[in-house]
């Protein structure tokens, strides 16, 4: 790692680093969900970038599946997980009159719900750490009414400790 530079002129950024990556970590996660509604998977993803040995980089997420998401949101009070899940049905509802219906009437709002949510993250990795707000938690939310079998890609590209 190189030296700080210093914080630009304005003050509104912190001093630059440089590192030079030296290792891309790959690993799937498989997650299980109970059914339509979010699944944390924070420490997850903390636990592999300590496996990893990850010092400074960045954490890739990417969910293989289209009828789920990733989402980053508040993990200190689950009435938000609720809120958003009410959300998300009524704008996608599943008696919207969908013409793809072939897997049940949840599944094309599941597809919509995910496209309107995403299939991958990256969050910053600073000293061996997420670099999350207070806040905030990485979650797998599933769309499908009943438990499916997700799988998570995980990658750490950056330095090592």
């Amino acid at each position: 790692m190189t030296e700080p530079r210093a914080a630009s002129a304005a003050g509104r950024c912190s001093a630059i680093t440089h590192i030079a990556p030296d290792i891309i970590a790959t690993a799937t996660l498989a997650v299980e969900t109970r059914g339509a509604g979010f699944t944390e998977i924070t420490r997850d993803a903390a636990r592999f970038v300590a496996e990893a040995q990850g010092r400074n980089g960045v954490l890739l997420l990417f969910l293989r599946h289209t009828s789920a998401s990733l989402v980053i949101q508040e993990n200190a009070d689950a009435d938000v997980q609720t809120d958003l899940a009410t959300a998300l049905a009524r704008l996608a509802p599943a008696d919207a009159g969908w013409v793809h219906d072939t897997e049940g009437p949840d599944d094309m709002p599941a597809h919509v719900k995910a496209m309107l949510t995403g299939v991958s993250l990256n969050v910053p990795v600073v000293d061996g750490a997420l670099a999350l707000g207070t806040w905030q938690g990485i979650y797998v939310a599933e769309h499908r009414t009943r438990p499916h079998r997700r799988e998570v890609v995980l990658q750490f590209l950056g330095s090592r400790s």
